[in-house]
């Protein structure tokens, strides 16, 4: 026999809250109503649901048993109901997010971080790629959202992009490095070193040539190529190798200690680091909060980076 998860909620609600009024005051309807529904429910089962003749209402064993799966269909509804309000505001779902390895594990994993400590029922998927991969992905459904940076004309027309902060490099080392320790650096100064090249192909590594031919070095040594932040930090923090970042990440990391920039001008890139997700596709709630918590976030640290930075290397 199937029973209606309605009439076994129903009972539930008379026994808890102690009697047919109070019950249809918690189910919202009229005493004569629930007092039907009870009736007709007991001519399908063709037993007592209610001792007849007792005050207060005794339930029989029988209602007993199905008010605790009354009960269970409560919870669940309840629950339903959180999810679907988690869910509308963001608050819980997936984000599936990519974008280029130096701006992932140096800037965006520590705003993921942020983010779900605030929201720990969002789950984030997290991949890398530069732009025509991350465009590619982003076209086919594969993911939600990427971070990148972006010369602003060169934006694939399927694609929305939302500039959050200018590019802006630096040339990077360790905090024990021979140069860090000067109160200031000249060009002939850096010559001598090696250097740490991004990997070929990438954004960064046009931009450490573009960079250094700036200032006037057009023959350098590369002693390490490729890698991860990780891996480029721990060259550093091991030789006296020299690389050029983005000042956000090195801004990033400032607490640990384990980079420093040094003072001197570089040529900024044209591109700017920006969100870019596809025009067509609607962009879930959680996804959106997201969105709208990396903005907030790049906001403030934006200020914080151009203040830093003209105090500390782009005024000299």
């Amino acid at each position: 026999m199937k029973i209606d998860p309605n009439h076994l909620h129903m009972l539930a609600a008379i026994i808890d809250a102690g009697g047919l009024s109070e019950g249809a005051v918690v189910l919202n309807k009229s005493q004569p109503s629930v007092s039907r529904s009870v009736a007709m429910l007991e001519q399908r089962l063709g037993s007592r649901l209610f001792e007849k003749g007792k005050r207060p209402l005794r339930p029989t064993e029988l209602c007993q048993t199905l008010a605790e799966q009354g009960r269970i269909v409560g919870h669940a509804s309840a629950a339903a109901q959180t999810a679907v309000e988690l869910y509308s505001r963001g608050k819980a779902g997936t984000a599936r997010v990519a974008g280029t390895p130096i701006f992932m594990d140096g800037v965006i994993s520590n705003m993921m971080a942020a983010f779900q400590t605030a929201y720990p029922d969002v789950a984030i998927h997290q991949s890398y790629g530069y732009l025509a991969e991350l465009s590619d992905q982003l076209g086919v459904g594969n993911i939600d959202l990427a971070i990148c940076p972006v010369t602003p004309n060169e934006v694939p027309p399927h694609l929305n992009f939302r500039p959050i902060m200018r590019g802006r490099n630096v040339i990077a080392c360790a905090p024990s490095h021979p140069l860090a320790r000067k109160s200031s650096v000249k060009l002939e100064d850096i010559a001598a070193y090696p250097w740490i090249a991004p990997p070929a192909g990438s954004p960064l590594y046009t931009d450490l040539k573009t960079a250094l031919e700036s200032i006037g070095i057009t023959d350098f040594r590369v002693s390490f190529t490729g890698g991860s932040l990780a891996s480029i930090i721990s060259v550093m923090a091991g030789s006296d190798a020299l690389t050029v970042l983005p000042y956000s990440v090195v801004f990033m990391q400032r607490t640990a200690k384990t980079i420093t920039a040094l003072p001197i001008k570089l040529l900024h890139p044209e591109r700017e680091l920006g969100l870019l997700w596809h025009l067509d596709r609607p962009m879930r709630p959680a996804v959106l909060r997201f969105l709208k918590f990396l903005e907030t976030e790049f906001k403030g640290l934006a200020d914080r980076i151009d203040e830093r930075g003209r105090e500390a290397i782009w005024r000299r």
